[in-house]
């Protein structure tokens, strides 16, 4: 189990040094990741992918229970009005469940992660923020280490419920 870790960085330089101790602490650099606010990092800097900077996770999840809903009741109307077998529920739910986390997920690609929206305020700004996933049993130690090290960042949260990928 993993916990994420926001914390915003003033410069790149800083973000390097950051990153370094992650890596001497034994994260890895895959459960790292930095954003801007437009500006680009270097090719050596793990940058945030697709899934951290737009909101396409919470859009697969909220098209997946509408479709599955929308599905449910599709299928009962066909049961009720054309006398399908009682399996058709099961079908046309399966259906919608796909459907509507494939349609909502491409449409959620497009907009901004909400949970990031308090940050992009500093980000515009030209501060970086960096997302660290790390095991649940060394957050405390990672935090203290971080607080110690760079006194110049600031810790801006955590978040227990961090998906099974990115």
């Amino acid at each position: 189990m993993r916990h994420r870790l926001y914390y915003l960085l003033p410069d790149l330089g800083s973000a390097r040094r950051t990153l370094d101790d992650m890596l001497l602490n034994r994260i890895e650099v895959k459960y790292i990741h930095f954003l801007t606010g437009g500006a680009s990092l270097p090719p050596d800097m793990p940058e945030a992918n697709i899934f951290h900077k737009t909101d396409v996770i919470h859009g697969a999840q909220a098209g997946m229970i509408i479709g599955a809903i929308l599905g449910i009741a599709l299928g009962a109307l066909m049961i009720f009005y054309y006398g399908t077998p009682q399996a058709t529920v099961l079908v046309t739910a399966l259906i919608g469940i796909l459907f509507g986390g494939w349609a909502s997920s491409m449409a959620a690609a497009a907009l901004p992660n909400s949970r990031l929206k308090a940050f992009y305020p500093e980000l515009e700004q030209g501060k970086l923020l960096m997302i660290a996933d790390v095991p649940a049993r060394r957050v405390k130690q990672i935090e203290q280490l971080l607080a110690e090290r760079h006194p110049e960042m600031r810790f801006c949260g955590e978040d227990p419920n961090v998906p099974a990928f990115p």
